[in-house]
């Protein structure tokens, strides 16, 4: 059976389900075990980890979207940043971490028929800078896969100056950071 679900297929969750997916984490290295003791750690320090107005931080869920032949990835020219980024944002209460990815997804790629797969393949804490309106504060992001149909053609939306397909081997050429080239690397390294 195939472990790929669509938005639908998954029904929303509460805090205990967050950990738990974080707790059932396989990592993968010793960086990605920090990230989870760390994660995990959050979340039981923070019974509002799944809000934004958590203001020292909060569980993000974010995704690399797969085009049909798997060959590229989905990146967005993130408005606030200035940087390509995979697609995703804050989990707005929804501890089930897979779907909260991938409605990030549907609503800032504007693709119909996303389908998400529920174990996620990547962890990372990086700081979000202040804003006139929010404080500086970490992001505690849990990452996973996303397919598209064939043929899918992005729009973007208002948080994003620019949707794009990207090649592995494109990387180089576009402002990103590490995390995304280590999310780029898993999805393409597990043919």
């Amino acid at each position: 059976m195939s472990p790929w679900r669509r938005l639908e297929e998954l029904a929303p969750g509460d805090l205990p389900l967050a950990r738990a997916m974080l707790a059932a984490f396989s990592p993968r290295d010793a960086d990605q075990a920090a990230f989870r003791a760390r994660m995990l750690a959050f979340v039981d320090e923070h019974e509002d980890a799944l809000l934004r107005t958590c203001l020292s931080g909060h569980l993000t869920a974010s995704a690399l979207v797969l085009d049909a032949p798997s060959k590229r990835g989905l990146l967005t020219l993130h408005a606030k940043l200035g940087r390509w980024l995979q697609l995703g944002g804050h989990c707005d209460g929804d501890g089930h971490l897979a779907r909260s990815a991938l409605r990030e997804c549907l609503e800032e790629s504007g693709l119909p028929d996303l389908a998400v797969d529920p174990t996620p393949v990547d962890l990372d804490i990086h700081r979000i800078p202040s804003r006139a309106h929010e404080p500086e504060h970490w992001h505690l992001d849990v990452r996973f896969l996303v397919r598209a149909p064939a043929g899918a053609r992005p729009r973007p939306s208002d948080e994003s100056k620019d949707l794009r397909w990207f090649r592995p081997d494109e990387l180089s050429a576009i402002e990103t950071d590490d995390s995304v080239r280590r999310l780029f690397a898993l999805a393409f390294g597990r043919r």
